[in-house]
């Protein structure tokens, strides 16, 4: 039966998605835009809620959307997971929400901290580099389910813990943007910073982009009292494939499969016609190829050995031959002379 594997050119991009980070203080919006999501026709949304504020959105009771309170931060991963690839599936969820980061990484990050000062006796100890770097890693694992794994549109909540510091630090790209030390930038698309300013006599949310990886959202563009809906209208309609590729394709057997050039077996074979030992292969493919093991050389290698043997010794033998007829020819003459 024929084996079935991937079609890799079934895995070109065929969904307009984006993943966008909005940061901001207290009070600035947040929730609100990453509650717009119900409203862009994505689906339904699932709104994990860690800092239990959800209650105040309209429709958070499952009217037009389910806001999903965190009690406690480990349940964070086990309820993505229900979402994903659990029970939660039944209910088609379209797009994600996570609001906030800040608060489970920073809850997580204080068990770290109570456990690093526990373990040394020492109330003002901090976790080494690597625990940080450790921990990371184990957090993100959030945010790759839902960024990555999740395959739709998300928006996920953070905090600016210092205001301003994004202007005095630097990095590779001359300015930090401001960000958890849990990296949240690199897994968004679109990095939004939510302020509230007041336009004549009305408070007016301003969303100003200071990270993205889409030419359609240029750093320092802004938008006006912003809902997820306006970033999807402006990234367009997303990749369109030429072509429709199936899935899965049908690999062939090894029965059908026709070699491609010559084998091990053959260069053994041609060896053995010219009176070579396997060492002597070994040898060779040392020299020549740059291996020990005749096992791991490759077609071309297997090639270019018997075409060494074949222009080395094909050349001998015929030498030899030439000699032998000749040294013949010249003994009958004498002969014939006596």
């Amino acid at each position: 039966m024929p084996q079935q594997r991937i079609n890799p050119l079934s895995r070109r991009p065929k969904q307009r998605r984006l993943v966008v980070a909005v940061r901001g203080a207290a009070g600035a919006g947040k929730s609100v835009f990453a509650a717009s999501l119900a409203d862009a026709g994505l689906g339904r949304l699932c709104f994990f809620d860690t800092e239990r504020k959800a209650r105040l959105l309209p429709g958070s009771d499952g009217t037009t959307f389910d806001a999903i309170e965190v009690q406690h931060p480990d349940e964070l991963p086990e309820f993505i997971d229900w979402a994903l690839d659990g029970d939660g599936r039944a209910q088609g969820y379209g797009c994600y929400a996570l609001d906030s980061w800040a608060m489970y990484f920073g809850r997580k990050h204080r068990e770290t901290l109570h456990a690093v000062r526990t373990r040394t006796g020492n109330p003002l100890a901090t976790p080494t580099a690597d625990e940080l770097a450790a921990d990371q890693m184990m957090y993100q694992e959030v945010l790759r389910r839902l960024c990555v794994d999740s395959g739709a549109c998300v928006v996920i909540t953070d905090q600016i813990a210092a205001k301003g510091r994004e202007e005095r630090e630097e990095n590779e790209m001359g300015q930090v943007l401001p960000m958890t030390a849990s990296g949240l930038e690199y897994f968004v698309d679109v990095m939004l910073e939510l302020s509230v300013r007041v336009v004549g006599f009305e408070q007016v949310r301003i969303a100003r982009v200071v990270k993205s990886n889409s030419p359609a959202f240029p750093v320092g563009m802004e938008f006006s009292n912003p809902a997820f809906k306006d970033l999807l209208d402006r990234l367009g309609d997303g990749p369109k494939p030429t072509t429709s590729e199936p899935e899965v394709i049908e690999a062939p057997t090894p029965e059908e499969q026709l070699p491609v050039g010559p084998t091990l077996d053959d260069l053994l074979a041609r060896a053995d016609a010219f009176g070579l030992a396997r060492a002597d292969l070994i040898i060779a493919a040392r020299h020549y190829c740059g291996l020990t093991d005749l096992e791991l050389l490759s077609s071309d290698q297997i090639t270019e050995l018997i075409d060494r043997m074949e222009t080395r010794y094909r050349g001998s033998a015929t030498e030899e031959l030439t000699a032998k007829v000749s040294k013949n020819g010249h003994a009958k003459k004498n002969g014939k002379a006596k």
